[in-house]
């Protein structure tokens, strides 16, 4: 009864932010407020928290409602942009690794305690542009410091999601962001029981991504299925905008419990590190926005947001309520974390053995 207590409680405050959010009119409020007052009461030392089932809902949701952007047209274009999230890819690797050699010089000496190995992993792996607990998953079989690891992540994605929605909504208000109604939902409108057949077959999406052991089931399991049922010209029924915002409120309290009172006391100055070098990342990484929506011909918010060094539910999320290319967000985002996940294990390897012979 105590978990459920402070579950309810934790919810209540939640909702309570988000009608603040609503009424000062910030970027997707459902999530910022949460997540905010989330963090900020975890902090102070309340007894906040997150219900794995809730979030797994709250993916499940969220990963349902982007499928169904992946019209056949929508599909033929984020296929012909293969060489750009070639390159995508290709930045966030070199961009995960000037900040690990950064984080590394500047913290050398503070951690000396460490093995050479044990150091560079941890810097390495803390620096890499993918899902924080898979990162820390990561590290932690290379010998790493996991806490500083899941730290540095915990910074990065709390950054990314509460400045690149207050940037985009700033460029909204001061050069008025159009819609691209190409790049819309399939479906507009929920209806019964369509609804239901599309919670069955995404739920069974994700269930099978369960039993597989995949990276983030929940949400990489509904997306794929409603994606392919968008794509085969099924459009069985839209979202309804109170359940996505739902989805919103327990994700953005999932992302907020992280941020416990013994985090601060976790070397600050690492802390600190980890958030000016995720600024110093998203100004670069705006740049490479920039350039890539002038080579596609893209909108720049798209394209930015593409790019930028959050995580795929959140970034999505920004794309969706402003709604700024939802499905080329989602592609670049979703292409990027696969191909990082697969790639910074070897990379690490490589890295170690070119030390050595250095």
């Amino acid at each position: 009864m105590n978990a459920v207590l402070r579950t309810g409680l934790t919810l209540l405050a939640a909702w309570c932010a988000a009608q603040l959010c609503l009424w000062l009119h910030t970027p997707i409020p459902w999530m910022l407020g949460p997540l905010i007052v989330t963090a900020l009461a975890s902090m102070s030392g309340l007894p906040t928290r997150s219900s794995g089932r809730l979030r797994n809902a709250g993916q499940w949701v969220i990963g349902a409602a982007l499928g169904l952007y992946f019209t056949p047209q929508v599909s033929a274009l984020v296929v012909s942009l293969w060489w750009a999230i070639v390159l995508a890819i290709a930045w966030a690797l070199l961009l995960g690794a000037w900040f690990g050699m950064w984080l590394h010089r500047q913290h050398a000496a503070d951690f000396a305690q460490l093995s050479p190995r044990a150091l560079r992993a941890t810097t390495y792996f803390s620096s890499a542009i993918g899902g924080a607990s898979e990162m820390t998953l990561l590290s932690e079989r290379h010998g790493a410091r996991t806490d500083l690891v899941a730290a540095a992540h915990s910074v990065r994605l709390l950054c990314v999601v509460i400045a690149v929605p207050f940037g985009m909504q700033w460029a909204q208000h001061r050069w008025g962001l159009h819609v691209d109604a190409s790049l819309l939902p399939g479906p507009r409108i929920a209806q019964w029981p369509g609804l239901l057949w599309l919670a069955l077959a995404t739920a069974a999406g994700a269930g099978a991504m369960v039993l597989v052991k995949r990276t983030n089931p929940w949400f990489m399991g509904p997306l794929l299925v409603s994606m392919g049922l968008t794509l085969s010209g099924v459009e069985w029924s839209a979202v309804p905008n109170g359940l996505s915002n739902a989805a919103q409120l327990v994700i953005g309290i999932s992302l907020g419990v992280r941020f416990r009172r013994e985090f601060i006391h976790t070397a600050p100055q690492w802390l600190l590190s980890a958030a000016g070098g995720t600024f110093v990342m998203m100004a670069l990484s705006l740049g490479f926005g920039l350039l890539m929506a002038w080579l596609t011909g893209l909108h720049p918010a798209t394209m930015i947001l593409g790019t930028a060094p959050g995580g795929i539910a959140e970034m999505a999320i920004t794309a969706k309520v402003l709604q700024l290319g939802v499905p080329v967000v989602t592609a670049f985002q979703v292409c990027r974390l696969v191909a990082v996940l697969m790639l910074v294990g070897p990379l690490f390897q490589w890295v170690l053995a070119h030390e050595k012979t250095a």
